[in-house]
This record gives structure tokens, sequence and C-alpha cells, in this order.
């Protein structure tokens, strides 16, 4: 049987496959875009327990919105060529060959012009969404580039050592303390850094990452919004015990938040005499020399070699020789 063929030689039986697939690949987009925004989207992690948490969850909905037409575009047109154009259909149509499949002006200024879009929107969107929020809970080094509105701002300084995370509070007193506590509605200034090697303070549900340097401090901004307990992590690998170098925060009440911390830092007032004054980065001592952060001549980490400051040893006077009696039986 001879095929009839329409204007320009192509095939009266070629199928308008477009036709098919537009209206299938909007609907399905349409559909799968609302249920992941509405269903799947509010429990995305890191969650709402800060703004930069919460602002972390919505750029990920909105880059999955943008993303899943596309992957369904290529389902969609996967699918059809292998039902419709697969070699034992009977008289299934060539695919491709011909005048059409050389090139198509329309089509190849629509695709660069929808990704041109796509991409420059991106940009915008992802440069309002680092600044907005302060740096999008990310560290910004000592000199942030973006800080919050608020004036009303608790510091609250993270301390990373081989292998644990301490906290010093400077508006009480410069306590130290190994428990995260932060008030809930409250902006916090994370000022993070080291005393030895590289870490990486990670509190994930409040959407804070900053890396922890020794002599630096790296400054990262949220505001918490939700009561609850996050996990604290190091996100860098820094020796044998990385993987145990973990715990936990927490945000309470303002309220609350005040009683913890004028109670602890009564509770730790002798402990805080005996720590260098709050400063924004400390040099570690060995030995117990000026300004360091071990206990002076008490089990020193090096008995051999000292750092900074000398050690003065005290004087030990030698009693007087005593007369010895034996006794005899």
């Amino acid at each position: 049987m001879s095929e009839q063929t329409g204007p320009g030689g192509t095939p009266a039986t070629q199928e308008r496959p477009f036709r098919l697939m537009i209206p299938l690949w909007v609907v399905l987009s349409a559909a799968g875009d609302l249920i992941f925004w509405f269903v799947a989207g509010p429990h995305v992690p890191p969650g709402g327990m800060s703004n930069v948490a919460r602002g972390a969850q919505f750029d990920f909905n909105v880059l999955f919105v943008v993303a899943l037409p596309v992957v369904l575009a290529v389902w969609v047109y996967m699918g059809y060529a292998i039902v419709m154009w697969r070699a034992s259909r009977p008289g299934a149509p060539e695919p491709v060959g011909g005048p059409a499949a050389r090139g198509n002006f329309k089509v190849q200024v629509a695709w660069i012009a929808t990704t041109t879009v796509v991409v420059l929107g991106m940009f915008v969107f992802g440069t309002v969404e680092l600044i907005v929020p302060a740096g999008a809970g990310g560290g910004e080094g000592p000199n942030p580039i973006w800080t919050p509105a608020s004036k009303n701002i608790l510091p609250i300084q993270v301390i990373a050592q081989q292998w644990k995370f301490t906290y010093r509070y400077p508006t009480f007193g410069g306590m130290e303390t190994d428990r995260l506590v932060v008030p809930d509605h409250t902006t916090i200034a994370f000022h993070v850094t080291s005393l030895d090697v590289i870490h990486s303070f990670w509190a994930y549900q409040i959407g804070v990452k900053a890396d922890a340097n020794p002599g630096i401090d790296n400054v990262a901004f949220a505001t918490t919004r939700q009561l609850g307990t996050f996990t604290v992590r190091c996100s860098e690998l820094c020796g044998i015990w990385h993987g145990a170098m973990y715990t936990y925060g927490k945000v309470v009440s303002k309220s609350q938040f005040e009683k913890w911390a004028i109670s602890t830092e009564r509770q730790l007032a002798p402990n805080t005499k005996d720590l260098p004054p709050f400063a924004y980065t400390y040099t570690p001592s060995a030995n117990g020399a000026t300004g360091g952060y071990y206990t002076p001549h008490v089990d020193p980490y090096s008995k051999v070699e000292h750092y900074g400051a000398t050690p003065q040893h005290p004087k030990v006077t030698q009693p007087a020789a005593a007369t010895v009696t034996t006794a005899t039986g």
C-alpha cells in the first residue's frame, strides 16, 4: 500500500506529537508542582526553626517547582517516543528525517530565550535570598557584609576544639558552657572560632553553617522562630573522632532562657574567673601561658616543650635533716 503524501512531501499519516505531548506535560507539571508545594514542601528540611532555615526550605521548594516541569518534559517525550515510534509498531512513521528534521528556527529561539530567562531569574532569586537573611546563615568572616536589621542581637561565641564545641555568652559574664541554649524570636550572632584545627559549626535545624578556623572570628546570623531541639555537628574532617563531634542545642522561650542564663552564670562563676577574658579569638597554650586556655601548672599537655611564657615553678624548701632512730627488738 502506497503512502499518501501531503504538502512538501510530508506523509499524510505523519503524527503531530506536540499536540499530544504538550497538554499532557502541562497537566502533569501543574499537578506535580501543586502537590509538592502544598503536601511535601512544608516538611522539607531543615524546617522552620529560624528565618534562615525557613529560607533554605523555601529556596529548595522553589527550585524543585522550577525543575519538575523540566524533568516531566523529558519523561513525557521519552514515553511518547517509546510507545509511538517503536520499530515494532505497525505503520509507525519515521520519527526523524526529511526537511523538517534539519532545524526549526522557532524552536531554537524559544529554547535559547527560555533557558536565558530561567538562568538569569535564578541568579537574581539566589542573590536576593542570600542578602535578605543577612548571609543566609553562612559564616561571613569577622566583618560581615550583610547584617540583620535588628539592633537587639544576642552574641554567642562558638569555640570548636578536638573534639567538642563549647559556647561563651559575653553578655552573661563571659561564661562558657557545653550547652547551646538560645531564646525564641531572637536574632543571634554566632561568633565561630577554633582552638586547634579547622572545624565547621553546623546547627542543622536552624540553618547555620560556619567554618571554625583558629585565629578567625567567623560570624553567622540567624533569627529563631520556633521552640525545639536542633542538632549541632562538625562538618569539617578534623581528626580521628570527627564523627563523634556532635551535640544538641535548644530553642526555649525568652523567659526560660533568661532564667537558665542567669542561674548558669552564677553556677559557673568560679570557673569563669579562671578563663581568659572574653575575646573573639584565643591562642591556646599547652602549659598555661598568659592568655592560655589550660589550667597553669596542672598536668601540662607537654612536659618538655613550653609555649609562650615560661611557667613559674614554686620554690621548694628542703626540710632540716631529721635523726633516724632504728628500733631493735
